[in-house]
């Protein structure tokens, strides 16, 4: 991945198939079309001779699993239509909520 910055503008260029999905996923957890944008914050320290690394918290984007109270009548898959994340539920398990969204039932 190539990054360029110019001012207060920052470009990543990404440069295989991996790093062009790890972009779209993302883009879809910081990009909400209805509601705001979300922000991603620095956590801990960038010293590249201590540790490569550079980690970032994004804001509105709960640590844990949030569920609904709403209830799947029997086994399924649920997926998060934002991210494509996957969730096998059995019966009477309350549905996730993931990027903000409930997940919903795969057919």
């Amino acid at each position: 991945m190539k990054i360029a910055i110019d001012k207060n503008v920052v470009e990543f260029t990404m440069e295989n198939p991996q790093e062009t999905a790890d972009m779209e996923v993302l883009w879809r957890l910081l990009v909400d079309c209805v509601a705001d944008n979300k922000r991603m914050e620095p956590i801990g320290e960038y010293i590249p001779v201590k540790s490569n690394v550079a980690r970032f918290i994004i804001e509105g984007v709960p640590a844990k699993t949030v569920y609904t109270d709403d209830q799947v009548q029997e086994e399924c898959t649920v997926v998060c239509m934002v991210c494509n994340k996957y969730a096998h539920l059995k019966s009477g398990d309350s549905v996730p909520v993931c990027c903000g969204k409930p997940m919903e039932e795969v057919d």
